[in-house]
């Protein structure tokens, strides 16, 4: 089964141009999935330290690279999005370290490679290889671009609770005269990989597709360019957490189920 959408490629990059201004402006310096549930784990996976050099992947308006670039890190962001990038350079400063912003398509092994072999030390992702059409010529051209024993740790809708093929329930019974509300996930698919269109953000101009890879070939593609698993965090949002915006949002309701899904692998 496939594992890259290359046809649409351009529909992902025009999405995200599209977009750009109204991303920039409601995610800001990070949300509450940033800021609870993905930053945490990446940093800790991670582990940046003054010094390391660190490519940052599909960057969007470069919030992490400036958290990387504020601990020390000389960072490499890129994105496929111009207009993102030009966002991220927008809202850096000096104070935000040693951060160089490129427009480079992550499917693009040539553009990648000229980065340089043996380069960093460390590569991030942040939410964004399930935006990616294709993920086998990232995976393959990170085995060059990394020392010896590098990692890539990257966060990702879970792909088991969190896809295009998921529904977001609440059912309420009576249970001896109280009345429980239970939320729960229905999984109407998982191991076809597919593309469909959704907004992220109520409001965006423009759907954008969502690639989802089963955890077979996601992992899959790593371990094929000679990474091994050498970390994994799914975390969700902890009971006592302010409710989501909408009654079926993602928050404590769904204490037991998690969102996201952070992974670091190392080349072996």
């Amino acid at each position: 089964m496939a594992t890259q959408f290359s046809e649409y490629k351009g529909t992902a990059r025009d999405a995200w141009n599209e977009n750009a201004a109204y991303w920039d402006e409601y995610m800001g310096e990070g949300n509450d999935f940033v800021n609870v549930l993905c930053w945490p784990a990446l940093e800790r996976l991670l582990a940046p330290a003054p010094g390391m050099r660190i490519l940052d992947i599909a960057c969007g308006n470069g919030l992490t690279s400036r958290r990387l670039g504020r601990l020390g890190a000389h960072v490499t962001a890129f994105d496929v999005s111009s207009q993102m990038i030009d966002r991220a350079r927008e809202r850096t400063t000096s104070e935000d370290g040693d951060i160089d912003y490129r427009v480079i398509d992550g499917g693009d092994d040539a553009d990648l490679l000229a980065l340089g072999q043996g380069t960093f030390d460390a590569t991030l992702s942040n939410m964004a290889l399930f935006d990616m059409a294709a993920i086998d010529p990232l995976f393959a051209s990170l085995a060059c671009l990394l020392k010896p024993g590098g990692i890539f740790a990257f966060s990702v809708m879970h792909p088991c609770f969190n896809n295009m093929h998921t529904i977001h329930m609440a059912e309420r019974e009576d249970r001896d005269g109280d009345l429980v509300t239970t939320y729960s996930m229905k999984v109407t698919g998982y191991l076809s990989p597919s593309v469909k269109l959704g907004l992220a953000i109520p409001g965006q101009q423009r759907p954008h597709p969502y690639f989802h890879r089963p955890l077979q070939m996601l992992l899959g593609a790593g371990f094929a360019a000679g990474f091994v698993l050498d970390g994994l965090e799914e975390p969700s949002f902890p009971p006592d957490h302010p409710k989501g915006r909408t009654p079926l949002s993602w928050g404590p309701e769904f204490a037991e189920i998690p969102p996201v899904m952070i992974v670091r692998m190392r080349l072996s």
